[in-house]
């Protein structure tokens, strides 16, 4: 059994935490609902997300089962308001110790950091942030990675690379056919309509 915590706080990314749930309860599903995945904020009421999105949490930070991957979104609040939180950044560092892995999304990574489970670490964050994320010292920041493994830590780039990161963390928990029957399962397969380098049509 596979216990997933995902961090939720005010001014987080909704995809940052969405995907992965997404490819974590799918896995669950997958797997008799042998896993279990729960949302976990400071506090016990709704928290209000980057895009207006109101979530509530499953558990507050004081009382929640143990965990063995903990996961940490991004958004602006990774940035701004949650490093300076000691309440947050305490409970990162003390959960992130007793996990099997840590996995941050996005600009969770500076959570990460602030917090210490990423400082002396290979991570990556969204491309936006990379060298704001790399003057903090600290890290060595991989810019062109979707996703950074450096032991028991994995950090992703934005939003959509969280899913990447996710699917690659349950095919190391549960081989790579189940993560392969996940993908397949929430049909997540991308062909962007729109590619970034590509000239829009007339």
């Amino acid at each position: 059994m596979t216990t997933y915590g995902l961090l939720i706080f005010d001014n987080a990314e909704e995809l940052d935490f969405v995907g992965p749930w997404e490819v974590f309860t799918a896995s669950s599903s997958l797997r008799d609902n042998a896993d279990t995945a729960v949302l976990l904020a400071e506090n016990a009421g709704p928290v209000r997300c980057a895009k207006g999105m109101r979530v509530l949490p499953d558990h507050p930070l004081d009382d929640h089962p143990p965990l063995d991957v903990l996961l940490v979104p991004g958004g602006i609040g990774a940035r701004q308001t949650e490093p300076h939180n000691p309440v947050v950044t305490e409970w990162i560092a003390k959960t992130s110790a007793r996990a099997a892995w840590t996995v941050a999304v996005c600009t969770g990574t500076f959570l990460l950091h602030a917090a210490g489970p990423a400082r002396g670490r290979r991570v990556t964050t969204h491309r936006s942030f990379v060298d704001e994320l790399a003057a903090l010292g600290g890290t060595t920041v991989v810019p062109d990675a979707r996703y950074v493994v450096d032991g028991d830590l994995v950090t992703s780039q934005g939003v959509s690379a969280g899913i990447d990161s996710a699917l690659w963390l349950v095919g190391r928990l549960h081989g790579r056919d189940h993560a392969r029957a996940v993908r397949r399962a929430i049909q997540y397969d991308p062909a962007p309509p729109y590619l970034a380098d590509e000239p829009l049509p007339a």
